[in-house]
């Protein structure tokens, strides 16, 4: 996106035309208000229907869990499902070990204090896999505006700064900005692999940067 302005016409054209072009960014901090995080069951056997019978068990034992503690159905959803053959090598040689299942739910939440027991009660039930802890803000965009209005002052108060250095006249209105683009960094907390035992893991939410980024250019004209 970007805004285009004709140059102004009192005293700017030809050899009095002059031009500052300057960068704008705008930086907003927010707190987070949902939360998605990837609970994995992974089962392995040397038979394939095995496998598959006891991952369907396990992950109808997780839901049914994560549904006792109020998490709506809408809200708990596959992410991935794969079955994978397994081997290992001797000798260069290569031996068939079995199959690998693996089941991925993704459960978004509303109640950032519900993310650590839904993940200790997943663990419980049988999920052996969390990956994918992340915080974010639903009204991204009204923040990301925010941000953009940020960035656009510290075009402008920089053009000033610029023109005030050189001692020159500025036309305060921009006559071209760019938009640079806007980057929205959410709160990770790391995949890692999770075994039955461990109770009440703590996340701290932190805070979510918005982020935009402009680049503008000015008209302005030498004192006389």
């Amino acid at each position: 996106m970007y805004y285009n302005q004709p140059p102004p016409h009192n005293g700017l054209q030809g050899q009095d035309s002059y031009l500052i072009k300057v960068t704008g960014d705008g930086e907003l901090a927010v707190q987070p208000d949902s939360a998605s995080v990837n609970l994995g069951i992974i089962t392995e056997n040397k038979e394939l229907i095995v496998a598959q019978q006891r991952n369907s068990q396990e992950a109808k034992k997780v839901i049914h869990s994560l549904l006792s503690l109020g998490i709506p159905q809408n809200h708990i959803q596959t992410f991935d499902y794969r079955i994978e053959s397994d081997y290992d090598y001797e000798q260069g040689k290569q031996i068939f070990r079995g199959y690998k299942i693996t089941h991925i739910l993704q459960i978004q939440l509303e109640d950032l204090t519900l993310i650590g027991k839904v993940v200790d009660t997943g663990v419980q039930n049988g999920v052996n896999y969390v990956s994918n802890v992340q915080f974010k803000a639903k009204n991204k965009d009204s923040y990301y505006r925010k941000a953009l209005t940020l960035a656009i002052n510290n075009a402008i108060e920089k053009a000033k700064t610029i023109a005030g250095t050189l001692n020159v006249t500025l036309f305060p209105i921009p006559s071209l900005v760019i938009e640079g683009g806007g980057v929205v960094q959410p709160f990770y907390h790391h995949p890692e692999t999770l075994v039955k035992g461990i109770s009440s893991t703590q996340f701290e939410p932190g805070q979510i940067l918005v982020k935009a980024n402009i680049t503008a250019e000015f008209h302005y004209k030498p004192k006389y």
